[in-house]
């Protein structure tokens, strides 16, 4: 994921700055064949634009080239004005936050794939952010079928053209979490070492990192050897 900022001060959304706990996240998509994000960063941040009340926490599309990023434009814990009201309420004021994906025409596989990558790896981040789970997850769409948003396709006029679901993107989050979670552990010294470790632990030479790697296998740095070194000097 490439997370870059630029707050949308201008709009009223960020102006008024209301806060919110983040419970949810909605996923939007532009819904016009545009898929560089300085057209929308230039166009959201004025107070209305289009003449309407409306601002998404973060862009995600093409930044340089064919470069994909994410562009975060509201402070995550502020609501934002993205979901519309639907029958049963307004997640803008539910602690859902809200992106938008910037489409293409549709039909380009690569672009698709970059940015729902992007869009995976946010959400993954953001869930680890706030203690959420893939299940706080929806799109636009899903928002409506709930009644907590206004009636639009997003992103399920799109994600279905290449094999992906909702569904299919909440599982990639999962993955992605999960895969996060798995810490490898370098602690396992070679039979000639092994000696040579167990002395240097048992005499606080080596203590490793907040995770409890030891990280056998690294590279050791002069400033690290100097660490040791005087860990050594004070144990004499």
């Amino acid at each position: 994921m490439t997370l870059n900022k630029f707050f949308l001060t201008e709009n009223e959304c960020y102006k008024v700055g209301q806060k919110h706990t983040v419970k949810g996240i909605m996923v939007h998509s532009t819904g016009c064949n545009n898929p560089n994000v300085a057209t929308y960063l230039n166009y959201w941040n004025q107070l209305r634009p289009g003449g309407r009340q409306v601002c998404v926490h973060a862009f995600i599309g093409k930044l340089f080239g064919n470069e994909v990023g994410t562009y975060q434009t509201l402070p995550w814990d502020m609501v934002g004005w993205h979901s519309g009201e639907g029958a049963n309420g307004n997640a803008n004021f539910m602690g859902y936050i809200g992106f938008e994906i910037c489409e293409d025409d549709l039909t380009d596989r690569a672009y698709f794939d970059k940015v729902y990558r992007e869009a995976v790896e946010l959400c993954a981040y953001l869930c680890k952010q706030f203690g959420l789970t893939e299940k706080d997850i929806i799109c636009h769409s899903e928002g409506h079928a709930r009644g907590i948003a206004s009636n639009h396709a997003d992103v399920m006029h799109w994600f279905p053209k290449f094999g992906k679901s909702m569904d299919s993107f909440r599982e990639d989050v999962k993955a992605e979490l999960e895969k996060a979670e798995k810490v490898i552990l370098d602690n396992e010294a070679a039979d000639w070492s092994k000696d040579a470790v167990n002395w240097a632990i048992q005499n606080d030479l080596l203590k490793g990192d907040g995770n409890g790697d030891l990280m056998l296998h690294s590279p050791v740095t002069r400033e690290q050897f100097c660490v040791m070194l005087r860990r050594f000097l004070d144990n004499m």
